[in-house]
């Protein structure tokens, strides 16, 4: 039988893990057992996906990126260079917190950037984005781009990436691609 996915001959993939047609696993990569990898997805090299991380389809992992237990990346995520996930907020070498991982989840469309730190436990909203060297220590909202240490909302991005803001009319518009959006008490959306 044909493999329908291409893993370099210096990766590492565990037993039991499942990857989808059309995903490349690049060199020196790491894939631990009982990882789920979706269709068309590209892990960087040195790459180090944890047992029970579950990716999507068309997620792309970016060089030197590390994902632990815990983490699911939903869709169309993007992982930069080097970004890192935690799965215990008190990690001790001589203590086993096994039992005390917190899930993380990456939601449809959201951007990692390089550098960037995701404390666990919280989820980045669709679409969003948290800038490069980023330390998210609570929830992002979808399409909101965070920055910074602790990372705090300085604006909000549209579906294609792009920073947007009201234009003249008030209108949430993306100059890129003229999405637009609103704000409301229940978030920020497409319109």
């Amino acid at each position: 039988m044909e493999q329908k996915y291409k893993v370099d001959k210096t990766s590492i993939v565990g037993e039991n893990v499942q990857i989808g047609e059309g995903t490349r696993i690049w060199q020196f990569s790491n894939i631990m057992s009982g990882v789920t990898i979706g269709e068309n997805c590209n892990i960087g090299q040195n790459a180090f996906i944890e047992s029970g991380v579950a990716l999507g389809n068309h997620v792309t992992v970016k060089n030197n990126v590390a994902l632990y237990s815990g983490v699911t990346c939903e869709d169309d995520v993007f992982l930069g260079p080097n970004c890192v996930f935690t799965n215990v907020l008190t990690p001790r070498s001589f203590i086993s917190r096994k039992n005390e991982y917190l899930p993380t989840l990456v939601k449809r469309g959201a951007t990692i950037c390089a550098n960037a730190t995701i404390v666990c436990g919280h989820t980045i909203g669709e679409y969003a984005m948290v800038g490069a060297g980023a330390v998210v220590t609570k929830n992002v909202q979808p399409y909101t781009l965070v920055v910074g240490n602790p990372a705090e909302k300085i604006g909000y991005v549209c579906q294609c990436g792009e920073r947007i803001a009201k234009d003249d009319s008030g209108v949430y518009r993306c100059k890129r691609c003229g999405k637009t959006y609103e704000e409301t008490e229940s978030g920020f959306s497409e319109k």
